[in-house]
């Protein structure tokens, strides 16, 4: 099987999560971002993650391929229940957390703009959706402290390292993708739990966290 994907996109890391946690090997193939021929050839437009199946079909949106790929062996790991109060705190964070995420993508060293013409790309459509990189980036330190606060309040919620609410769910899923996103902001706080689980999952999913790239 082969995924198109960007580095920096959290649905994409939905998608190749659910990979490394079941320990199947799968091509990973980044997109340009300002690739539009080529998602649009697979599947009429333009978006990622891809996952192209053994039988060269393609298969879009990134939970359809989680489910896809955790019951392929008809043995899922995704069986355990979901928390409401985690649902909750990602509702709030994702309310803001893009100001701090998106400008510090665009100054990245991610393969998806490995040209300058990708990254241009990238920069004009986010800043029209979300308004002018630096001036989030000015606002860096109040919103280095409500992440960390709010961290804070994750961290009561993590019941195991290895597993959020101690067996594996659809909430590891939408969880760690945003935890991997932000290391890459310099300055986060992390209390030891959310840092255990994050390092933790890491490991079991084979994603690297963005720690060496922190801005």
């Amino acid at each position: 099987m082969k995924l198109y994907i960007y580095d920096h996109c959290p649905f994409c890391v939905k998608a190749r999560m659910i990979f490394g946690l079941k320990n199947i090997p799968v091509e990973l193939n980044v997109l340009l971002s300002d690739d539009v021929d080529t998602p649009t050839r697979m599947i009429g437009q333009k978006m990622a993650p891809i996952l192209q199946k053994d039988d060269s079909r393609y298969l879009p949106e990134s939970l359809d391929i989680v489910h896809y790929v955790d019951k392929l062996d008809h043995k899922p790991l995704l069986t355990g229940k979901r928390n409401p109060a985690i649902e909750e705190w990602l509702r709030k964070v994702n309310g803001y957390v893009n100001r701090l995420l998106i400008p510090r993508f665009a100054k990245s060293a991610f393969d998806e703009f490995s040209t300058p013409k990708a990254r241009a790309y990238f920069v004009e459509k986010k800043e029209a959706a979300i308004g002018d990189f630096a001036e989030h980036l000015s606002h860096s330190a109040g919103l280095i402290k409500n992440i960390s606060d709010d961290l804070l309040r994750l961290d009561k919620l993590i019941v195991q390292p290895n597993a959020l609410n101690g067996e594996l769910s659809e909430d590891d899923i939408h969880l760690f993708p945003l935890l991997r996103n932000l290391t890459l902001v310099a300055g986060v706080n992390w209390p030891t739990r959310v840092a255990d689980y994050r390092d933790n999952m890491a490991k079991q999913t084979q994603i690297n966290l963005l720690s060496s790239m922190a801005i």
